[in-house]
């Protein structure tokens, strides 16, 4: 087994070639070896390194997936799940290289219980994907981050997105898996009831894992109906601790919101650019309402009125199908908006969550920072549920931009950790995060999460070197 860290042995060579002439096999020219799909294989979206597998399996079955995974750990070599390689932590590199477990092709639909209101779908399904297949029934798949990401990756980051202060996030939604284990052997998780009191449940512990305890190959979903009526409308304020404050009351008063998202003023220009949008320039809220007709011209009303509270402007409403379409949209293509804003820099993505309370407090500290540090670095978050993001633009040619933003997150996060918060809401640990675990949750309940790793994984082959320090 590669150790992390350690140049490849020409025994450890050996036991990749010995693997990958065994997949070949049977998987022909499903099984790749070229460099370029390697890299596409492994990180390519933040600043992080890219660390390419030494294959990329292309699977279509729950068996074929035990295949890869048996012949792997026979030989102690790493086993990375792949779904369309949009998270933001490094969570699909391989640092000791290995086998890539490309899950794409698992995206079958199995089956809909719409009287239950759920569904079973292998892991390659997307949630457009899902919501287009779901329409017709009256339904809808409500997590909705803002890449088209497989369900099976959102089910193992436990991402969440614009609707999570609604309907939750995967957590709230996975009813039941089933997974590959590190020794090859199938476990499902839980049956399709909306609830048990038997046993562990081991269907969160699943959801959140990253791949490091199992490889996810099928989903059960809870689904929700799709509103009779949704309103949606943007508010701008004077200040983005007015729109935070506007936020915390709004969840106080227990008003149901479906969407409420903070964009600055940074990221409001970027969208106008980016998106074609019209809006004014200034710390900005996105907000839905869904229910019946009468219950969403109250919300939106009671709304309104928490919003004059805090020097909200005049609201503009997208009532139209097509308006809500463009608006949600450009919140979901805020990262590329980003990028134009410093051409050539990348983009680090990072993310915190507070509670409820603290969230005008950190939004504000963090906006104090980016000002005070000369940075380019638009805010915007899911503030509903007290998560928010950064966006930060790095010239990875310049040592000193590249300090200064290190430095900066690490504020960000430290300063959600003193304020009762973690150090990630969605986007996961990753290669990224994981030096603030032991800070975040403490070196004895790190040592009951390394004794699971251990029991499931004794080896250390399903994706090493993520989210455990």
């Amino acid at each position: 087994m590669l150790d992390e860290g350690r140049a490849a042995t020409a025994a450890d060579k050996a036991e990749v070639a010995a693997v990958i002439a065994e997949l070949a096999g049977h998987f022909g020219d499903r099984l790749a070896l070229g460099r370029a799909i390697r890299e596409q294989h492994a990180n390519t979206i933040t600043w992080l390194a890219n660390e390419a597998p030494d294959a990329v399996v292309f699977v279509e079955s729950t068996e074929e997936v035990q295949r890869v995974v048996r012949a792997c750990a026979k030989a102690g070599v790493p086993v990375i799940p792949f779904g369309t390689g949009s998270s933001l932590e490094g969570q699909v590199n391989a640092p000791r290289g290995g086998i890539s477990i490309d899950l794409s092709r698992m995206n079958r639909v199995l089956s809909v219980h719409p009287e239950d209101l759920d569904c079973v779908v292998e892991p390659g399904v997307t949630r457009k994907q899902l919501n287009e297949h779901l329409r017709d029934a009256g339904l809808f798949f409500p997590i909705d981050p803002g890449a088209d990401a497989s369900l099976g990756g959102m089910a193992s980051t436990r991402a969440s997105g614009t609707n999570a202060v609604r309907y939750g996030t995967m957590k709230d939604n996975v009813i039941a898996l089933t997974a590959v284990l590190a020794n090859g052997e199938v476990i499902t998780t839980a049956r399709r009831a909306k609830k048990s009191a038997a046993g562990y449940d081991l269907t969160r512990l699943f959801v959140g894992a990253e791949g490091t305890l199992g490889i996810i190959t099928s989903l059960t979903l809870k689904l929700s109906g799709i509103p009779e009526a949704i309103s949606a409308g943007v508010c701008a304020f004077p200040t983005i601790r007015a729109a935070c404050d506007a936020v915390i009351l709004t969840i106080q008063s227990g008003l149901p919101v479906a969407r409420i998202e903070l964009l600055d003023e940074v990221q409001v220009r970027a969208c106008n650019a980016y998106s074609k949008l019209n809006l004014a320039e200034a710390p900005t809220l996105f907000v839905e309402f869904h229910g019946t007709e009468a219950s969403v011209h109250e919300q939106a009303e009671r709304f309104g009125e928490i919003a004059r509270d805090f020097g909200g402007g005049d609201f503009s409403w997208a009532t139209r199908p097509e308006d809500r379409t463009k608006l949600w949209q450009a919140r979901h293509d805020a990262y590329w908006a980003c990028l134009p804003l410093k051409p050539g820099a990348k983009a680090l993505a990072t993310d915190v969550c507070v509670p409820l309370s603290r969230l005008a407090d950190c939004v504000d500290e963090t906006k104090h920072d980016i000002e005070e540090m000369g940075m380019i670095a638009p805010i915007v978050g899911h503030v509903g549920d007290g998560n928010f993001h950064t966006v930060t633009l790095v010239d990875m040619d310049d040592p000193q931009d590249v300090a200064k933003a290190k430095s900066f997150i690490s504020r960000m996060i430290e300063r959600s950790l003193a304020m009762g918060g973690t150090a990630t809401g969605e986007h996961g640990v990753g290669q990224g995060k994981r030096k603030y675990m032991e800070a975040e949750h403490g070196a004895e309940t790190l040592a009951a999460m390394r004794a699971i790793k251990a029991a499931l994984d004794p080896r250390d082959i399903m994706n090493p070197g993520k989210m455990l320090p």
